[in-house]
């Protein structure tokens, strides 16, 4: 039987290396995997592409990534409040994707599902569509956006089996969903581990054949 749980947050990241790509799942604090966030930094790993909604609120979050100098891009939706962001991305030394919270997540979701993009409405007319193919459907114009793919997912569940199977803790789930889908290797920390079978199959949220690699975040 295929068993995924491994001893801790350094096990579950293993492999990864300067200049991959990371989605973080999370919305601010809820569904943020701190443990996968502390343990990269322990690595020591640099240049990193970061995937999230945001770049941390300056605590025990994303900010510590910035704080070390180890991102050198992030696609996100929301980079305010994170101070050391702001100031390498004033001094040049951070790049910056600013993609709206809806045209993110649908990025993301193409990349899980093996999509080549979308078309979408939003930003055209604006700075949004600068660098873009635009295309014209029935009279309207959209901008192509294109899929995005990690070489890892980090996620945050409530529940999972040691197959994989996982679950959210309500609006923790937000972006850990699509992630899951669309990188190579799909890290998660959890609240509890159950036996296999133990899971109700209809709160399943994300099934184990996205995940590779479940820890415990905080064991007895």
């Amino acid at each position: 039987m295929r068993n995924v749980v491994v001893k801790d947050a350094s096990a579950a990241i293993a492999g990864l290396r300067d200049g991959n790509t990371i989605m973080v799942g999370g919305f601010g604090g809820a569904g943020l995997p701190r443990k996968l966030v502390e343990a990269t930094l322990d690595l020591g790993v640099r240049d990193i592409t970061l995937i999230s909604n945001n770049a941390g609120a300056n605590g025990r979050d994303l900010s510590l990534w910035f704080e070390a100098r180890i991102v050198r891009k992030i696609i996100c939706s929301y980079p305010r409040s994170a101070i050391a962001f702001g100031e390498q991305y004033n001094k040049g030394t951070v790049e910056l994707e600013l993609v709206p919270q809806g045209t993110l997540v649908e990025r993301i979701r193409a990349g899980g599902a093996g999509l080549g993009g979308f078309l979408s409405p939003v930003g055209v007319g604006t700075v949004f569509e600068e660098g873009k193919q635009k295309l014209v459907v029935d009279g309207k114009e959209f901008l192509l956006e294109k899929p995005l793919r990690a070489d890892f997912a980090f996620l945050k569940g409530r529940q999972a089996d040691a197959l994989g199977n996982l679950n959210y803790n309500k609006s923790a789930r937000n972006h850990s969903v699509v992630m899951a889908t669309a990188a190579d290797i799909v890290a998660v920390e959890v609240d509890e581990l159950v036996e296999v079978g133990q899971m109700d199959p209809e709160g399943i949220v994300t099934p184990c054949i996205f995940v590779d690699r479940v820890f415990l975040s905080n064991p007895a």
